[in-house]
């Protein structure tokens, strides 16, 4: 008899003969299988390494143009006279970005179980995720900008907020989420459609991506709207377009119930959203209070953690994209080169930092190998995170694409910002160049 054996990497089945005679027909089968199983996993970790390499590579100039472009705009008018924007910037990127890294995880899955081959379900499909990411970024939006101004009330009292600072904030960030949502929604589709089309795992590019982008052009998008709204913060401008953008929550939230391969997400995944944001600010408290005092800090932060995170969301992905098509994987393998191709990004980022003196950062040898024992520590923990979370929650029965990846990026942010403010401690406590590292306080 012929049985088909589906391959892990491409979705492409072999066919393996067996004697129907033949009383050892079981054990047959099991071993064409565990061969054929091995070969494709092989091709799979050589597919990752070379796959991935390059969107890491992106996600790390991302994070770094995201950095400069924050250091920029925190000068504008707008930042100078709305305070709670410095605030609003953290949260508001961890909960974007957690959207947008959910619907590549969750296309990535359904790219590689090829429910995207057919145009009629691709159509449904594509149409009623970008309608979800709609509502979710409006909502994520609305939250953001209150608990943002909020925060900002309470612990920067010094400052006096009116109501239409107040709006302003929450418009600026309802606007930039959903109007980048619609555009990295979009392309995250687009590129996920053409990596099936190529024949390259979504798993390995797409998070990296939807990261790395996310970022730049969420600053870019809430700089220059809260310019705009800026000009006109005395007048119900921003309350007009408060109440456009609340009421087309409805009709958004219609749609997407309208489409029956989606309507179960505007139930589900809200829950880890906030907590991730409300764990995400523990590491915003850590960076503020250390920022002022330790030179490179605001540009080694968003590169590790960013890295870390990236490297965490492929893992994770990976092993959801196996659990949802009912393959097992030996995902130490996975776990193995992903930990290993990092090593070379970090040292590539150094040297570029190094050459170009970015964040004015003084990388001697003590300082760079701390800076790496950091990023090792900090990567190790991540992918052990990942397949942790990831498999506890498909056995209670969550589904990954939707939970993981904001408890992920939220507690390796934590973590990670701890780290290398512990590092930074340490270089000073033992006295290794501690001077060339540590900003003089103003007086």
């Amino acid at each position: 008899m012929f049985e088909r054996i589906r391959g892990q990497t491409k979705n492409e089945y072999v066919e393996v003969y067996t004697n129907d005679d033949d009383s050892d027909t079981e054990s047959v089968i099991e071993s064409k299988k565990q061969k054929i199983l091995d070969t494709t996993e092989v091709k799979s970790e050589h597919s990752l390494a070379y796959e991935a390499v390059p969107p890491l590579l992106v996600s790390v100039a991302g994070l770094m143009s995201a950095g400069w472009l924050l250091d920029v705009v925190q000068y504008w008018p707008v930042f100078t006279k709305v305070t709670e924007l410095f605030v609003l910037v953290p949260v508001l990127l961890n909960l974007k970005g957690n959207l947008e890294m959910n619907l590549a995880s969750r296309l990535s899955t359904l790219s590689n179980l090829g429910e995207l081959d057919k145009p009629s379900v691709r159509y449904a499909l594509v149409w009623g995720n970008l309608a979800v990411l709609q509502v979710q970024s409006l909502i994520v939006g609305a939250v953001a900008g209150l608990f943002s101004f909020l925060e900002g009330v309470v612990f920067h009292s010094d400052h006096v907020s009116t109501f239409h600072e107040s709006i302003l904030v929450i418009v600026a960030s309802m606007v930039c989420a959903a109007l980048s949502s619609m555009i990295l929604g979009t392309f995250m589709c687009v590129l996920i459609i053409l990596c099936r089309r190529f024949r390259i795992n979504p798993d390995n590019i797409a998070c990296p991506m939807a990261s790395s982008l996310g970022d730049l052009l969420t600053l870019i998008i809430l700089a220059t709207c809260g310019e705009i709204l800026l000009q006109y913060l005395h007048t119900y401008v921003s309350t007009a377009m408060f109440l456009i953008l609340a009421a087309s929550i409805p009709l958004w939230v219609r749609f997407v119930w309208s489409n029956p391969t989606v309507h179960d997400l505007l139930v589900s995944g809200w829950s880890p959203l906030f907590m991730a944001m409300v764990i995400a600010s523990m590491a915003g408290l850590v960076l503020e209070r250390y920022i002022e005092h330790y030179n490179g800090l605001a540009l080694l932060t968003p590169v590790l953690n960013g890295i870390a995170g990236n490297l965490g969301s492929i893992y994770a992905s990976r092993i959801s994209t196996r659990l949802h098509s009912g393959e097992e994987e030996n995902y130490r393998h996975s776990q193995i080169v992903l930990f290993l191709i990092h090593i070379p990004i970090e040292i590539v980022f150094l040297i570029f930092a190094w050459w170009f003196d970015i964040g004015h950062v003084n990388l001697s040898w003590s300082f760079s190998i701390t800076y790496l024992f950091v990023s090792i520590i900090c990567v190790a923990f991540t992918l052990f995170l990942s397949k942790r979370l990831t498999l506890w929650l498909w056995h209670n029965e969550y589904d990954p694409d939707n939970y993981s990846l904001p408890y992920i990026t939220a507690i390796v942010d934590v973590v990670g910002t701890g780290l290398l403010a512990f590092s930074y401690w340490g270089l000073s406590e033992i006295g290794l160049h501690v001077e060339n590292h540590i900003k003089k306080p103003h007086h």
